[in-house]
């Protein structure tokens, strides 16, 4: 069972506070989050990016100019729509860019493959949502960037273009732009592949969390059966039997109420540590020389805290206040 402590002390003592000393939780989590990180494929994005690839695929069907296998598709496009359509004679040759969409869309994959190693590395370090999301957040912009530019840049040379003449412009410029607005769509598409690397992590860390709430659950529900034990074994002990006065019971009920805060601070104080943790690796580097200066002053702050108790400081503040206001 998890977080489940080795005691030496007696099973009907209730939980101490030294109990929650030990790194068994810790040590359980740690083992949990390698073993359910190691079973998180990289092929479990393959079927969020079906519909991106099957855009690639049409994306060879969509070309001005030569296409590998395909050949003209666009002219034999038009005469398939059209019979008895030729296209016309000396027409020159526009610039093969069908290798365009492929390469981007390599370049998208590989990016996704590197959120995937880089979600692996961080989640086993430190299991929580924010590193998701800011790896997520980070990958996701820099494919968009990629998608967004390449349109952009191709209005730029087909504004450029028309001024350059006709060979130019249909040649070279519409040729680039078609593909261009086909990369775009594909960036788009690509989108829910990361999503779907973020969900299968965010899972990992959900049942991280909900694991450490049901072990001071757990812990609570413990401390008051072993509490019911030993005021039972008291009270037969002092040769009452199983019945309680209305003292025992106040008494009782006075402990479970202790223990309830007691698992409930606990809680707290373990998670504005995980919180406190998790910023702290957001920071992109802390000095030696913050620290030297954030302990000088907490001196600082503790030598003038207790130096304002003491008497000779309370007269001399005193006798300051009398100068100030002229008393």
């Amino acid at each position: 069972m998890i977080g489940r402590t080795k005691r030496t002390q007696n099973e009907n003592e209730p939980l101490s506070a030294s109990d929650f000393g030990n790194n068994d939780l810790e040590r359980e989590l740690e083992e949990y989050t390698r073993s359910a990180v190691r079973k998180v494929q990289f092929a479990v994005v393959a079927k969020a990016g079906i519909i991106s690839f099957i855009a690639l695929i049409f994306s060879f069907f969509l070309d001005l100019s030569y296409v590998p296998v395909l050949g003209n598709v666009t002219i034999d496009l038009a005469r398939a729509l059209f019979p008895g359509w030729e296209p016309a004679t000396g027409e020159f040759e526009p610039y093969r860019f069908w290798w365009l969409p492929l390469v981007t869309y390599a370049i998208f994959v590989f990016l996704a493959y590197r959120a995937y190693s880089k979600l692996k590395l961080e989640i086993i370090r430190t299991p929580a949502s924010a590193t998701i999301d800011r790896i997520i957040n980070s990958y996701t912009s820099v494919i968009d960037s990629i998608a967004t530019a390449l349109p952009l840049i191709g209005a730029a040379i087909l504004l450029i273009s028309i001024s350059l003449g006709e060979e130019i412009f249909l040649g070279l410029s519409v040729p680039f732009e078609v593909k261009a607005l086909i990369v775009l769509a594909l960036g788009k598409l690509f989108e829910p592949v990361l999503d779907q690397l973020g969900v299968e992590f965010q899972n990992i860390v959900n049942h991280v969390k909900d694991m450490r709430e049901k072990y001071f659950s757990r812990i609570q529900i413990e401390n008051s059966k072993n509490l019911m034990k030993q005021i039972s074994k008291d009270t037969v002990g002092t040769g009452r039997g199983t019945e309680m006065s209305l003292q025992d019971m106040e008494k009782f009920r006075a402990l479970l109420e202790q223990s309830a805060r007691l698992s409930e601070i606990m809680h707290k104080n373990f998670s504005s540590i995980s919180v406190l943790a998790e910023k702290v690796n957001q920071l992109d580097s802390v000095s030696a020389d913050k620290i030297t200066q954030l302990n000088a002053l907490a001196n600082s702050l503790n030598q003038a805290a207790n130096s304002l108790g003491d008497e000779k400081t309370l007269t001399g503040l005193k006798s300051l206040e009398a100068i100030v206001v002229k008393k």
